[in-house]
């Protein structure tokens, strides 16, 4: 089984939520019925207006959504982008292989608690991709687990791009974090001091600098609905 990322950007006609309930009424039934093993989408609506000073925009415009597909091939991809082209103004999509440190434990059919943070990262050129893993994986994943409240934490290493001119991405990350973080430093990295705070902010700081360049990385809030575990 195969995992397959798509962003993609709304109709100029519709706002975030319109978005969203055309993706859960309209596109997701649609690639249910192509026989997709699992599907995610992860959007841009009113529900977390609250984390909008958490946005970080570096390769414009940023996606709208998200769909997490999973195909038994990425072979058998032809239909369920031809359902998804016909339904939003641009889509991109990214093979990737997935590592899930933090299972969240969403349901399928409702809307996760919180929000779904989805980050774009390039590797920096100063290192390998040995090393920008070894880094990522080896040492970062338990600070950012234990500096976070997050929740759910999912690395997904790009494979190879799946469709023409998308943006030269390494990485995608989601995490789920709870509703209190999208508005209060606190709550987002799990202390109630401010000196607790400043420790755990400055511990991730430091760690995502080593395998980061923070003028090409993209910071996107989403709410997240599980529509079919895979």
């Amino acid at each position: 089984m195969e995992k397959i990322l798509y962003p993609v950007w709304k109709p100029a006609a519709l706002d975030g939520d319109g978005f969203r309930d055309l993706l859960l009424n309209e596109v997701a039934p649609a690639l249910l019925q192509q026989g997709v093993r699992g599907l995610r989408i992860s959007v841009v609506d009113s529900d977390v207006d609250a984390a909008s000073t958490l946005r970080q925009e570096n390769c414009r415009p940023v996606m709208d959504a998200m769909l997490s597909v999973w195909l038994d091939s990425s072979v058998l991809r032809q239909p369920i982008e031809k359902v998804i082209e016909s339904h939003v103004s641009r889509m991109v999509g990214y093979l990737v292989t997935e590592s899930e440190p933090l299972i969240s434990g969403a349901k399928e059919g409702v809307r996760t608690p919180g929000m779904a943070q989805v980050v774009f990262l390039q590797k920096p050129a100063r290192l390998s991709e040995e090393q920008w893993l070894e880094i990522w994986h080896g040492s970062h994943t338990q600070v950012a687990i234990e500096t976070q409240s997050t929740f759910g934490y999912r690395q997904n290493v790009i494979a190879r791009p799946m469709t023409y001119a998308a943006p030269p991405f390494d990485a995608i990350i989601e995490e789920n974090f709870p509703a209190k973080a999208m508005s209060s430093q606190h709550a987002f990295y799990n202390v109630e001091t401010d000196e607790a705070l400043q420790a755990n902010l400055k511990a991730m700081i430091d760690s995502c600098a080593r395998f980061i360049d923070f003028d090409k990385i993209d910071v996107i809030p989403t709410s997240e609905y599980l529509i079919k575990q895979p």
